[in-house]
């Protein structure tokens, strides 16, 4: 797996209990995966030649970000290497406008955009759609980063004022976010009635993914819109490490080696997953005894990393026969991690 955050961290505790070799390219040991993975290369993903020697160890490699050089990808597929998902399925996360023409092209219902330069162009698009208008980074953006909601003008000046390729993209009013997580190993049909899981299975098997495939959606009163794609395990189904009969994380590793996919299924009537943000106070490792302690059905995930306000540091699961309680037992438990107070 190139990239070794905590996406890697966990894909290979799954790798363990199937018996897996597994290795990391890392940049550094101090990374969340590094810190628990025996099979950690260091070295730099942008790198050709550190790509080239870390796959040449491999049967399989993937990835736990979109940010691999799209030319390197294709140069490691050159050279007989197994690169799941591929690069021109890969091609569609690392470049969102071409994920926006594709997805267009194949009538999945996407929100309303045009690609712009100027001023003028953007204009044009408020013009149709009414400000506040969205401007996106075509490539390299991602949890937000590279997203610009323009209330004006001269807001949306201020971002084209970047050395930064963006499109421009209708505000979207949604009641839900929501993401579908399929896993389809090679060659699965994209034929599934349930309206998310059909547009899933639908962008999977027309893009050619192999491996995790997670679709963010907005839910609106019009229905569902596609946002964004990842390629890889995600955030939203972390819950599935407790939560499912086989974790996001363990279909991930079956699917990229062609071995049978695991059991979906629910492993309770409902599940709920928090994150744990770090907060102004960097003593969360000292208080997880306490949550132990006091939820001894809550599961709790640290990602190894420092603690700094704002940044993810970690996620808690909590099982149950109800939702609202589930959440409740969840949000409570990561809420007194990161700052100490119930």
């Amino acid at each position: 797996m190139v990239g070794a955050g905590q996406l890697a961290r966990m894909t290979s505790q799954a790798a363990t209990g199937l018996g897996i070799g597994f290795r990391v390219l890392a940049d550094s040991a101090t990374d969340s995966a590094a810190q628990v993975c025996a099979g950690t290369v260091t070295g730099d993903y942008t790198s050709l030649s550190d790509l080239r020697a870390f796959a040449a160890r491999c049967d399989v490699v993937t990835f736990d970000h979109e940010h691999v050089p799209a030319p390197h990808l294709a140069a490691l597929e050159q050279a007989g290497r197994q690169v799941r998902p591929s690069a021109a399925a890969l091609r569609y996360t690392q470049d969102k406008l071409a994920m926006r023409d594709r997805l267009s092209g194949l009538g999945v219902p996407c929100p309303r955009y045009a690609t712009v330069t100027d001023q003028a162009d953007v204009s044009k698009a408020a013009a149709d759609w009414g400000w506040p208008i969205v401007l996106k980074a075509v490539s390299g953006g991602y949890d937000g980063r590279g997203v610009w909601v323009c209330q004006t003008p001269a807001e949306a000046a201020a971002v084209l004022a970047h050395p930064v390729r963006v499109f421009a993209e209708e505000h979207v009013g949604f009641d839900a976010e929501l993401a579908a997580l399929v896993a389809p190993a090679p060659g699965l049909p994209a034929s599934r009635a349930v309206q998310a899981q059909r547009i899933a299975l639908e962008v999977a098997g027309e893009l050619g993914v192999t491996g995790l495939l997670a679709v963010e959606l907005f839910s609106t009163s019009a229905g569902l819109l596609v946002n964004e794609l990842a390629m890889r395990p995600h955030n939203s189904g972390h819950w599935t490490i407790e939560g499912a009969r086989t974790s996001q994380f363990e279909q991930h590793l079956r699917a990229v080696l062609d071995l049978p996919l695991g059991d979906p299924r629910a492993a309770a009537p409902c599940v709920a997953m928090a994150n744990v943000f770090g907060g102004t106070d960097p003593g969360v490792y000292a208080r997880y005894t306490h949550v132990m302690a006091a939820d001894p059905g809550v599961k709790l995930h640290l990602y190894g990393k420092s603690v700094r306000p704002g940044r993810k540091i970690g996620h808690v699961t909590a099982l149950g026969d109800d939702m609202p309680g589930a959440r409740e037992r969840a949000v409570r438990a990561a809420a007194y991690l990161a700052t100490g107070e119930e």
